[in-house]
């Protein structure tokens, strides 16, 4: 029985070849469109982590700073699950960074130093956002030896903004594109099944099983499927090879490659099985 499910479907792709294109075409295009949607997303959420490693606060210390304390206040602010790392800047070392970086030596001017000594602190990603920050700000604000807290980071913390929106609309995008392809497929298995109305009324006439009906058409769908995640596959490397020279994109793309693969291999003979048996649903032995 399973010999002949399967010499039927290789029959109903030989007898209806432009029906069997179409539907390759819509379920390879379903697979692309939602690969690279989901592509997308990640590459989204990898953008972000990068820029929220990025942000920093500035913690200045009161003055006069007393040395044989700094690894105490080192030790508290690293003590804190929310601190990533900790760096400490001496008046000295801010001395030399502000000289580099304007030119201007005010010691020629001025017979102290103004510069603060302070703490360059790095956050955990998951707390980088509006109002987890603003109490971070605060919390630190309220150590007895903090002069100033100062967030310098601002246009970074605009761009994760910009980049949090772009990404419900990713999600958006990515739902409606699911649903689009989903429809393609749905409407174009229903077209083939329509067009062979006539051949399945007369497979019931003489006595035909719903299984030996349907399982031609479901294997049909199947191996549809199969093909168009094959090209998929061929797509995802094609592509690969032509995002080589940009290192970062290609470090993204080999490292989560397994998972992309997968997805792929999984979504045409999925969607085409799922679609084709929902199409399938009110076809029965009545005549």
């Amino acid at each position: 029985m399973i010999v002949f499910w399967f010499k039927e479907a290789f029959k109903s792709i030989g007898r209806a070849k432009s029906s069997f294109v179409l539907t390759f075409i819509s379920l390879t295009l379903a697979v692309i469109l939602i690969e690279a949607s989901l592509i997308a997303v990640q590459l989204s959420e990898v953008f972000q982590k990068r820029l929220k490693t990025n942000i920093s606060l500035y913690i200045f210390l009161k003055d006069p700073v007393d040395k044989e304390k700094v690894n105490n206040y080192k030790s508290e602010l690293t003590d804190k699950d929310f601190i990533l790392s900790v760096k400490y800047i001496s008046k000295d070392e801010a001395a030399k960074s502000f000289i580099k970086e304007t030119g201007e030596d005010f010691r020629e001017i001025l017979d102290y130093n103004p510069l603060p000594a302070s703490f360059v602190v790095k956050l955990n990603t998951d707390i980088v956002k509006r109002d987890s920050l603003q109490k971070v700000m605060d919390k630190l604000s309220g150590y007895n030896w903090v002069d100033e807290v100062v967030f310098r980071n601002k246009f970074i913390y605009r761009l994760l903004g910009y980049v949090d929106a772009g990404k419900q609309y990713l999600f958006a995008i990515t739902g409606v594109l699911i649903l689009i392809a989903v429809y393609l497929v749905y409407s174009t298995i229903r077209l083939i099944t329509n067009a062979r109305m006539r051949e399945l009324e007369t497979m019931k006439l003489v006595g035909a099983k719903l299984s030996t009906i349907k399982m031609p058409i479901l294997l049909n769908g199947l191996i549809t499927g199969i093909l168009a995640s094959m090209f998929g596959i061929a797509v995802y490397y094609f592509i690969s090879v032509q995002l080589s020279h940009y290192q970062s994109i290609n470090n993204f793309i080999f490292r989560y490659r397994y998972y992309y693969l997968a997805s792929l291999i999984f979504l045409g003979p999925f969607l085409s099985f799922i679609v084709t048996l929902f199409s399938l649903r009110k076809l029965t032995l009545k005549i």
